[in-house]
């Protein structure tokens, strides 16, 4: 599994939840997004969160990166600070 992993600062609730809200509404990834998973982290007293995009292939995570890298910054929780592009090494829950 490879996962996107993208940091927002400048977050605030509000955003947090109209993001929540177009995501249940879309049902679904963007078009031409591979992606089989999404977590969204929040921390409200920072005003950052973390979006983590997972995918089957290396791939699938580049070409939903363009996706994702061409969206209005209306469409995202915050400022974008960083980008990492990771492949899943280990999933442990307990």
């Amino acid at each position: 599994m490879h996962v996107r992993v993208v940091r927002f600062t400048d977050v605030s609730a509000e955003r947090i939840a109209g993001l929540l809200a177009r995501i249940e509404a879309a049902g679904g990834p963007p078009p031409g997004v591979a992606a089989t998973g999404l977590q969204i982290l929040f921390d409200e007293a920072q005003g950052t969160a973390i979006a983590l995009q997972q995918f089957d292939t290396a791939e699938a995570m580049h070409a939903g990166g363009k996706v994702f890298a061409a969206m209005d910054s209306a469409e995202t929780p915050g400022t974008r600070a960083s980008v990492d592009l990771c492949e899943q090494k280990l999933e442990l829950r307990m």
